[in-house]
């Protein structure tokens, strides 16, 4: 009999824990892992431009991410993006960023999906410790923002695969050279090639001192677009596979909260409208020094930008200002920049204000 009693017993139990296991979800362990963050940028800009003055608050970037890790060894990550109104491809909520980066050694990292172009120093920085209102003319135009070729924005970014890795580490573990190449669509976010040719996209730069960096970056491929041609006979329009081919050369030293950074662009390639020419380049200079350390800086930065290599179709900013950190998460920043547009003959002065907040 209790032979019979215990045997019914564990077979009791066992039903039961059966049980209890279908009731039970068990979730993969990386999920674990899964970060969620985000941030916002809450915009007021007024200017004085002469017949099309304009003040205005806007919600300039409000993004949401989810990023973890599959294992030890491989990154990802997922970015949402909205801002401004929600009519167009331009500015509705749509996805910047979907890859997944394999990591186990730093000499050799493969990143695979959607990300930043490795493009500049400038263009993979976060909008906010980025330092300005905006990223500086020739990145916008010559990395995939408001690019020049007509590209919808891309906030820099396109698709592909690309791998990168430090090389040369000292005593500390510091990389003395790091490399970066990929190769991309060339049509930007959330769009596929439409002419089967890609983009090659790569730098290197060497760091021989803590916080300096110093690099070259190089960027060949095409753009399957419309382009039109005022001439004699009227207007022209061709659509094809346009090359572009563009440098960079940077400098930047951030170190004990200073940042001073500098890169020139060049582009040869047209443009939408082919009358602007082939060629065009830019340059900005900045410094951010603290006023009081990790809590308050004043900024500067000159800011140019030829859109057909010449002086009279320059645009010029002439940016001063500062920002204060309430908190890690909290940040308010303020700036005045007088424009000069030599196209428009036109002078005129801008002011910024933006309140940025991450959680």
């Amino acid at each position: 009999m209790k032979k019979i009693m215990m045997t019914t017993l564990l077979a009791l139990l066992t039903l039961g824990a059966g049980a209890q296991e279908k009731k039970t979800i068990e979730l993969p362990a990386w999920v674990n892992n899964v970060k969620f963050s985000g941030y916002g940028m809450v915009q007021y800009q007024a200017h004085d431009k002469e017949g099309a003055e304009e003040n205005s608050f806007q919600l300039r970037l409000l993004r949401l991410a989810l990023e973890g890790r599959i294992q030890q060894d491989w990154y990802w990550k997922m970015q949402l993006q909205m801002n401004g109104n929600v009519s167009s491809l331009n500015s509705s909520p749509r996805v910047v960023d979907a890859f997944a980066e394999w990591q186990k050694y730093k000499p050799f990292m493969i990143k695979a999906g959607q990300f930043k172009r490795p493009f500049t120093f400038e263009n993979p920085m976060h909008p906010i410790t980025q330092g300005f209102m905006s990223y500086s003319q020739p990145v916008s135009k010559l990395s995939g923002f408001s690019d020049r070729t007509g590209e919808h924005s891309c906030n820099g970014r396109d698709i592909g695969v690309q791998i990168q890795g430090d090389l040369l580490p000292d005593a500390t573990g510091r990389a003395w050279l790091h490399y970066q190449v990929g190769v991309f669509n060339g049509e930007g976010i959330n769009t596929k090639d439409k002419d089967n040719k890609k983009d090659i996209i790569g730098g290197a730069w060497v760091m021989p001192i803590k916080g300096l960096r110093v690099g070259a970056f190089g960027w060949t491929g095409t753009r399957y677009m419309t382009t039109t041609e005022t001439t004699e006979a009227g207007t022209v329009s061709t659509t094809g596979s346009v090359r572009k081919n563009r440098y960079a050369l940077s400098a930047e030293y951030a170190q004990n909260d200073w940042t001073f950074r500098t890169e020139y662009i060049h582009s040869q390639g047209f443009a939408a409208n082919k009358n602007k020419g082939d060629k065009a380049d830019g340059y900005y200079a900045l410094a951010i020094a603290p006023i009081i350390k990790n809590k308050m800086h004043a900024k500067a930065r000159y800011d140019l930008y030829r859109d057909q290599k010449t002086w009279d179709s320059s645009k010029t900013f002439y940016e001063i200002g500062a920002d204060y950190l309430f908190s890690k998460n909290l940040q308010l920043n303020v700036e005045y920049a007088r424009v000069n547009e030599r196209a428009t003959h036109s002078n005129y002065n801008l002011i910024d204000v933006e309140l940025d907040f991450r959680f």
